[in-house]
């Protein structure tokens, strides 16, 4: 790759339900599954403006009877009576507020069900405010706030055109409702015409709530369709780098959940119409190759294509796991035993592709992916083979995939040759996946820089320190030496293939292998019982 793409969270860690993802696909006609959680983490936010504005009006109101002379003493006990009210209603709409924020951010329920919700609390909103109208006699100066929560919530609530109408119509009828019920606690009430009257604004308002759903909906539809890519509609954004974006997709027919990765075309270089088409077509023969790939320890291609304005698509398998990084990071460096039985199956991800012509030139901890397949744990993916590199034969003067200008690969991961800008091949791919076990044995990087200039200078020139110095677990000679002759300057001092590299790791002692018990055990301790849909870089 050029540039490192990363997932927007932390972690790398994408989760999701089948259950979203078949409704997403069953459902053409409604809004994107992202836009869906966007709406409910909106009605988050509204939950905690009218927590704020309700305790407001309640400090308002004790204060203004704490005034003295602002309530006339004839009045005092009818006052005292609203008052009570005022808190009842508060107090209940407080809470109503707070647990629906709670229930939007500490669940997973399905974003349709919390919006469905979210309309039983319109209802309850405009019927808070109906009674508190007509607690005073009726909306201030004839406009009430139940048009204001109409308007809110259609904005802001995805929901069908129908479903919206039928909601702001019950939200408008809480004013005359809130007249009812004081007049059955014998208070004086407007006639029932004039609370019509004074209702109108409301019911024009619910109106006016259904063109908007009607709006939102036909723009949700054309986004929908904006993001269809062959055979797949786009969902939810999970990943955004400079290159371009990663989503979520579901194969229209099949119901399979993917990853479509999209890339932009003049990142890659193309600035001409003549650029374009020459690297459309290298971007396919690339494609087909890497989708040739069979090895088990290979993400798999599904599909690829070129979208009408020109951008690339791949299409790839989701993974249940974590990568590299994320594994380090969160759970600290490996033991040697681990390490190799990871780095083996590597190898034979590598292998194959090497055989097949390819290099990888951007092997690094966010691009191995550990997973969970069935009920093996520890099974390795290797990501990112949509910009390999073939190897061109000798004097031809095909254009490349990547820009030649631009150095490709993660500068911690770097060959020497990439840093110098020199001819590549598939020794490139080893020197980098000695970098990822340095990282993997030790938790830290083979060189420390605090620039990418500084970082590329140290892969060209500096001898790094065997991994044992820095691994809190004892490392056998065999691998030491294997590590650090992967880390050599000059790519014939490296192992001469990934197999090669596979066989001798093999030949390491190690007190015990690790062994699918072993990862089983490790997976079943310390992560959650469900598995976790993730995206590798």
């Amino acid at each position: 790759m050029i540039l490192d793409l990363r997932p927007a969270t932390p972690s790398h860690i994408i989760e999701t339900e089948l259950g979203n993802v078949q409704q997403t696909a069953a459902r053409p006609e409604g809004l994107p599954e992202d836009l869906l959680r966007q709406a409910a983490r909106r009605l988050g936010i509204i939950c905690l403006v009218a927590t704020g504005v309700w305790i407001a009006n309640l400090l308002l109101v004790h204060f203004v009877y704490a005034v003295p002379g602002t309530v006339s003493p004839e009045h005092v006990a009818a006052y005292r009576q609203r008052l009570a009210v005022y808190d009842w209603v508060g107090g209940f709409n407080v809470l109503l507020s707070l647990g629906l924020f709670w229930y939007t951010r500490s669940t997973r329920q399905n974003p349709r069900r919390v919006l469905d919700l979210a309309l039983g609390y319109e209802v309850l909103l405009a019927l808070s405010v109906g009674v508190l109208d007509y607690a005073e006699g009726g909306p201030v100066e004839g406009v009430s706030w139940i048009a204001v929560i109409i308007l809110l919530f259609a904005s802001v609530v995805a929901s069908t055109p129908q479903k919206t109408l039928v909601t702001a119509l019950l939200a408008a009828s809480m004013g005359p409702v809130g007249a009812l019920i004081w007049q059955a606690a014998g208070a004086e009430v407007p006639g029932f015409r004039q609370v019509l009257l004074l209702s109108i604004p409301n019911y024009l308002c619910a109106g006016l709530a259904a063109v908007i759903s009607h709006i939102i909906t036909r723009l949700g539809r054309e986004v929908t369709k904006a993001r269809e890519m062959g055979s797949y509609v786009l969902g939810e954004l999970i990943a955004r780098g400079g290159m371009g974006d990663v989503w979520q997709a579901t194969h229209r027919l099949l119901v399979r959940p993917a990853a479509i990765k999209l890339i932009r075309p003049e990142v890659l270089g193309a600035g001409t119409p003549e650029q374009v088409r020459v690297l459309v077509g290298r971007f396919k023969r690339e494609a087909r190759a890497a989708a040739a790939l069979r090895s088990p320890h290979t993400i798999q291609l599904h599909d690829f294509g070129v979208a009408s304005d020109g951008t690339f698509y791949y299409v790839m398998e989701l993974l249940n796991g974590m990568d590299l990084q994320t594994l380090v990071s969160r759970f600290g460096p490996l033991p040697p035993a681990r390490s190799i039985h990871i780095l083996q199956q590597v190898c034979e991800s590598l292998g194959e592709a090497h055989d097949r012509g390819l290099v990888h030139r951007d092997i690094k901890p966010a691009n191995i992916q550990v997973c969970r397949m069935g009920r093996e744990c520890d099974f390795v993916k290797v990501l990112d083979f949509g910009l390999v590199k073939s190897r061109p034969p000798a004097g031809s003067q095909e254009l490349e995939l990547t820009a030649p200008n631009l150095i490709c690969g993660t500068p911690a991961y770097l060959s020497p040759e990439v840093g110098l800008g020199e001819p590549v091949d598939h020794r490139t791919d080893i020197y980098s996946l000695g970098c990822v076990a340095y990282w993997m044995l030790t938790g830290r990087q083979v060189f420390q820089a605090q620039s990418i200039m500084q970082m590329i200078v140290q892969h060209v020139q500096a001898v790094p320190d065997p991994p044992s110095r820095y691994s809190p677990f004892p490392i056998p000679a065999l691998l030491d030496q294997l590590v650090l002759a992967c880390l050599a300057k000059r790519p014939s001092e490296r192992p001469s293939s990934a197999w090669e590299l596979g066989d001798r790791l093999a030949e390491c002692d190690v007190p015990s292998p690790w062994t699918r018990h072993d990862a089983r055990s490790w997976w079943e301790t310390r992560l959650e019982p469900e598995p976790m849909v993730v995206l590798g870089d």
